[in-house]
């Protein structure tokens, strides 16, 4: 993987978020084993440390467990993976409205862009 880390974001929170997104996306699935600290390191040619945090943090917020001798998993709690993807959504939302307003819109008119976009995707 060729990943670029943003300065700005601590390195840890960014590998958080890419293995969150792998479990909203599904592409990892409740109960999946996740890579282990050596091959994330590799893969992503970061400190060993940085991603053992990372996966720490992942456990501590609920969103993996560990079975000693085996490695780490995805939860297999379904309602914790749902109210992740609520969380991420309610952040991109508020993000792009702040965005949006930022830029001179008002409620009424972003309602009515993102219902035009959709009702384009649609057809």
């Amino acid at each position: 993987m060729d990943i670029k880390f943003d300065n700005k974001i601590p390195i840890y929170i960014q590998i958080m978020d890419l293995i969150k997104k792998d479990i909203i996306k599904g592409k990892s699935k409740e109960g999946d084993q996740l890579p282990s600290v050596r091959e994330l390191s590799s893969d992503l040619k970061v400190n060993p440390n940085t991603i053992q945090r990372s996966l720490r943090e992942l456990e501590r917020e609920g969103l993996a467990y560990t079975q000693r001798g085996k490695g780490r998993f995805v939860t297999e709690d379904k309602e914790e993976i749902k109210k992740l993807k609520n969380e991420v959504a309610k952040e991109h939302i508020e993000s792009f409205i702040k965005g949006m307003k930022q830029i001179g819109f008002n409620s009424k008119d972003i309602i009515k862009m993102v219902k035009d976009n959709i009702e384009k995707e649609e057809n």
